[in-house]
């Protein structure tokens, strides 16, 4: 069995008095997998550990089986522009593939290989500073995967995008995986995650929500409960019951679990409300972030 892309246990780091990961542990298979999460949810922390750049406060962390810094084995792509306007495409991209260990001469020839394969064949002699956002970011997927890795990082490779150009990267990333190099895509934005991953990894403000195969996600169903009253207790009365609930004024949305229709069932019953609209839907993506609403204060003459 091939090792793990990512082998992550009780991962912790501080910055100072700020914790961007908690206690982060999970294992993501060779493939191409998800990194997801808003802006400050510990994203590029968690690449940057992966490369070494960083060292955990407590934990550890494997990146193909090894400690992080496998340099020759990972290819990076950073979310910052870190490009050298006054050079030439091929010159810069060559540059990269002699730092990963290349000679010259198969460094050249690689860095026109992968400018042909994102597309800059005709513009690689061009300087970098005359080039659109879009192409920039085809540039820096060039430098990151010159040196064939096993496993790239991608942090936020669609940022700053037009729709066409997103859709051309997203393309990058779905062949990179059908080459066979396994791809660590981190973005905010969830529906590109969906048209390109395998295996997702959620992180919401320095935790894991969850790690799993993305066609997972679809086989655990939300249960849209519409009532035309009395929605708080039947909210207060399903969450005794162990049930994560999201509330949108009278209706409930509950996460599925054995004998959810019993406890919905007995909730409503207990309550004495009324049943509007009861449906089950697959969750999406987006809907893993799932985050149940503050429980609604007691009000006067409701039920406990």
């Amino acid at each position: 069995m091939p090792a793990p892309a990512l082998r992550v246990s009780q991962l912790t780091h501080d910055y100072g008095p700020v914790r961007a990961l908690d206690q982060v542990s999970f294992e993501a298979p060779p493939g191409r997998i998800g990194l997801v999460g808003a802006n400050g949810a510990g994203k590029s922390t968690l690449i940057k550990l992966a490369l070494g750049l960083q060292d955990p406060t407590s934990g550890t962390i494997e990146v193909l089986g090894q400690d992080p810094g496998v340099r020759t084995r990972v290819g990076y792509m950073p979310e910052a522009s870190a490009l050298p306007l006054d050079q030439k495409a091929a010159d810069f991209v060559t540059y990269a593939a002699r730092l990963a260990g290349l000679p010259s001469r198969d460094a050249r020839r690689r860095a026109s290989e992968t400018l042909y394969l994102v597309g800059l064949d005709e513009e690689r002699f061009r300087y970098i500073g005359d080039f659109s956002t879009g192409m920039q970011q085809r540039v820096k997927l060039a430098q990151a995967i010159v040196h064939d890795p096993q496993l790239v990082f991608l942090d936020e490779p669609t940022a700053g995008l037009d729709p066409e150009g997103r859709e051309s990267m997203l393309d990058l990333i779905r062949r990179l995986g059908d080459f066979g190099t396994s791809v660590v895509f981190s973005t905010h934005i969830i529906t590109d995650i969906e048209r390109t991953c395998d295996w997702v990894v959620l992180l919401d403000g320095g935790t894991l929500l969850r790690s799993s195969q993305l066609e997972e996600l679809g086989s655990h169903g939300v249960v849209r409960l519409e009532l035309h009253d009395r929605s708080e207790d039947v909210t207060r009365l399903l969450r005794a019951r162990g049930a994560d609930v999201k509330v949108e004024g009278d209706v409930l949305h509950i996460r599925s679990f054995d004998d959810i229709y019993s406890a919905i069932q007995s909730s409503v019953a207990q309550a004495g409300a009324g049943i509007h609209l009861l449906e089950e839907a697959n969750v999406t993506l987006e809907e893993a972030f799932f985050v149940p609403s503050p429980e609604p204060p007691p009000l006067p003459g409701s039920l406990p």
